[in-house]
């Protein structure tokens, strides 16, 4: 198949790249070329800024596609114009939106693709689901050849996925558990969570492409295997050799305390908070053999010994540190307070 990737070097889309390029087929990526230097040899590179519309048509010229995977769009805008530049001019488009968009906290803590879209803490899922409304209604009126994808929490070995961390990522968490100091935890870390690997991700996704079954849907892709985040950050200890020492701390607190551009508001209450188990009976019928085969215990040890092989994605981020000491001080001397 002849492929645009719209992005293509991310967390998500940098398995895809990876298998689509391995599978042979007529790849090209769409992006910025921040990242040129991971790009698989053979794939084809369009670098430009996608919002500069003008510039796109002139580089892709009368180019068609099979398929035009969007994993950069956030924006109702940026949708509407995807959809000026691929009607007529693709078989498939493939739009990223997310699990977050499910309303939270949902009716029902198994999750379909018929499960509610609302969502009142994140103005980030409230764009996704627009952005999802508005490619419906192009593929109802025009035909506009729409397929919705839905992500939860998936991860690759650039970074370990955490729920309370700063805004340079999780060296800082780790950092603080090999030095023998708590990490924080939101609520009382017994809500489950799904996390995916991104290679796992990959074949579920690519397993849509060119499937006939896939126009006009949306699929949710992820691991059948749902653990607490007390499970989690124990994983995440074992891995790095160290004791897990937990602090557990309201959701709605860490939300009510943290500086804004930490975002809990919608990190947490609007997502990650929230139990959620995933049925993706939907996706195995349309992508039979279908099976994300990587454990968390498996992948989080795969980004540890990457991350510590890697001195480049070890960022400190000593403000959140200071963050977790501070809330962890008031805790404590809130319950001393009572004695």
């Amino acid at each position: 198949m002849k492929i645009l990737m719209i992005g293509g070097t991310g967390t998500i889309s940098s398995a895809i790249t990876r298998q689509l390029a391995q599978g042979g087929h007529d790849l090209w990526l769409l992006n910025r070329g921040t990242r040129s230097k991971e790009v698989p040899a053979g794939v084809k590179q369009v670098i430009c800024d996608v919002n500069d519309e003008e510039e796109v048509k002139k580089l892709l010229g009368t180019e068609t596609f099979d398929a035009v995977c969007e994993f950069i769009g956030f924006l109702p805008s940026q949708v509407e114009r995807d959809i000026r530049l691929f009607s007529g001019r693709t078989r498939q488009y493939v739009y990223i939106s997310s699990a977050s968009a499910y309303n939270k906290p949902a009716r029902n803590h198994v999750i379909t693709e018929g499960t509610t879209l609302a969502n009142p803490y994140w103005q980030y899922s409230r764009d996704k689901i627009t952005c999802e409304e508005l490619l419906m209604k192009a593929y109802r009126e025009t035909g506009f050849p729409a397929t919705i994808v839905r992500p939860s929490h998936t991860y690759c070995e650039r970074g370990v996925p955490l729920s309370v961390h700063g805004l340079k990522g999780s060296w800082q968490v780790l950092k603080r558990m090999m030095e023998g100091k708590p990490v924080l935890v939101h609520g009382d870390g017994s809500s489950l969570w799904t996390l995916t690997w991104n290679e796992d991700f990959a074949k579920g996704f690519i397993g849509l492409l060119g499937n006939p079954k896939a126009i006009g849907e949306a699929f949710q892709i992820t691991s059948d295997e749902s653990l607490t985040w007390n499970q989690i950050y124990q994983c995440v200890a074992q891995a790095l050799g160290v004791e897990c020492r937990l602090y557990h701390v309201s959701s709605y607190f860490l939300a009510q305390v943290a500086p804004k551009e930490y975002d809990f508001t919608g990190n947490l209450l609007g997502d990650k908070a929230v139990t959620v188990v995933f049925d993706c009976t939907k996706l195995k019928r349309a992508v039979p053999g279908f099976c994300a085969t990587t454990r968390f215990d498996e992948g989080v040890r795969r980004c540890i010994d990457h991350i510590l092989s890697h001195p480049e994605l070890q960022v400190e981020d000593p403000e959140f540190d200071a963050w977790c000491d501070r809330v962890i001080d008031t805790m404590e001397k809130a319950g001393q307070s009572f004695l």
